[in-house]
């Protein structure tokens, strides 16, 4: 199946950092890694009809995080990494702050398959596996909230905002004049950062 990142886990050595362990340059929190560290099999770049919502507080980066709305019109930029059942499971259990290999993780491996649109399974942050649809047949599945518009939208910080425009830089080949168009109007990120300031952010990791 394919995981769908469309923040932070855009740049391949921060999805890593999931799969193997460690913590992210210029974050807050270790990372356990999984069971299974190898590499995606494939990794492609596409997008997905929705907006970006950044709302919460990050414990890895700090300010607020990024979340996919599907209830929002329009596209947005991600990288789709394919990887077994066990990895998803285990990258997902990371997201909502539970053991990879664990039960609840043993149990998400299971029932992958049969996530139709979206499954729910608990109130934090990143625990509802939506289902985008299907690439080469194999099934295209991402974390977020529940109900996004329920989030109160918070402005991100700049190692956030550093670690996405660099994944868009490397998966989407973006310069740095589009990546801050494309996030400055994203709720949590409007009236907090300018285009031209996310614009500048993106040049600084270029």
């Amino acid at each position: 199946m394919w995981y769908v990142a469309y923040a932070s886990n855009l740049a391949l050595d921060r999805f890593r950092i999931y799969l193997c362990g460690g913590r992210p340059s210029g974050g807050l929190r270790d990372n356990a890694g999984c069971r299974d560290a190898r590499d995606p099999a494939r990794l492609v770049s596409l997008k997905v009809t929705g907006g970006l919502v950044f709302a919460g507080c990050s414990s890895v980066w700090g300010g607020g995080m990024a979340f996919l709305d599907r209830g929002t019109p329009g596209r947005i930029a991600c990288r789709a990494y394919l990887i077994s059942a066990d990895q998803f499971a285990d990258v997902t259990a990371q997201e909502m702050r539970r053991p990879p290999g664990g039960e609840f993780a043993r149990e998400l491996a299971g029932l992958l398959t049969e996530v139709e649109s979206l499954h729910t399974f608990g109130p934090g942050h990143y625990e509802t596996v939506v289902r985008l649809g299907t690439f080469q047949g194999a099934a295209l599945l991402t974390v977020t909230h529940g109900d996004v518009a329920d989030l109160a939208p918070a402005a991100p910080s700049v190692a956030y905002l550093s670690q996405i425009a660099a994944g868009l830089q490397e998966a989407h080949g973006w310069g740095a004049e589009r990546i801050g168009t494309y996030l400055a109007g994203a709720p949590g990120v409007r009236g907090a950062w300018t285009a031209d300031q996310i614009s500048d952010v993106a040049r600084s990791v270029a």
